[in-house]
């Protein structure tokens, strides 16, 4: 099928909000493959999302409180899909996924940790003080973490657990690759210093190293 007609059906497939669902984007997915596979210099990114304290949300403050997240976390993200030319999926009743080709890794950080923020910011909207909703994001990529669409999913949710790991209200990669980062960018003092930090707060250097990303965000973000 060539790319016109696979971008065609994927439209017909998607709802109102261009969302596809879970089947429907496994073959987007699978159809985006088979074309990369003919350039194999081509990139397939998956952002897989996953609203954070939904059930309690549900459970404290009722149903309503937990359809309004939902409803604002399909329009923000939609919204997203729709600037980027991304695909979105419902995989779900509360977890959603991006299929981002041709973004790198690196890029679909940064991208995620500011959708994770939008998304966090939508949810202050709709809900009232003391009820709070966030979301975490795992994201994988061919041929850097996987090798086909199946096992590009199975990675992205290894790399949302690993982000629930944290904490939640993250963005995490597959297992592993956080410390990749860390050796590669910081030296052996820093991350001595880093680990002995972690312990005395009785935290995960990961958590660490996100406060310190926000505060770099925040700090540029003014100029």
């Amino acid at each position: 099928m060539a790319r016109t007609a696979q971008t065609k059906d994927v439209r017909v497939r998607a709802d109102k909000d261009g969302c596809l669902g879970g089947p429907a984007f496994a073959g987007a997915v699978s159809a985006v493959w088979k074309e990369s596979r003919e350039r194999p210099e081509n990139q397939i990114t998956l952002l897989l999302l996953d609203l954070d304290n939904l059930h309690q949300l549900n459970t404290v403050h009722g149903r309503d409180a937990g359809d309004r997240v939902i409803s604002a976390a399909v329009a923000e993200l939609s919204r997203t899909a729709k600037r980027e030319g991304w695909t979105l999926g419902r995989i779900g009743g509360d977890e959603f996924a991006l299929l981002a080709p041709g973004l790198t890794v690196e890029a679909a950080f940064l991208r995620g940790d500011a959708l994770r923020r939008d998304v966090d910011a939508a949810f202050v909207k709709v809900l009232p003080r003391g009820q709070r909703c966030t979301v975490s994001i795992g994201v994988a990529n061919i041929p850097r973490d996987a090798r086909g669409p199946e096992e590009l999913m199975r990675k992205a949710d290894l790399a949302l657990y690993a982000a629930k790991e944290q904490g939640g209200d993250s963005v995490g990669l597959t297992p592993g690759d956080d410390m990749v980062l860390k050796s590669s960018y910081y030296s052996a003092a820093q991350l001595g210093r880093l680990k002995g930090l972690a312990e005395r707060k009785k935290t995960k250097e990961a958590v660490l190293l996100r406060e310190a990303l926000e505060d770099v965000l925040r700090k540029y973000d003014r100029d």
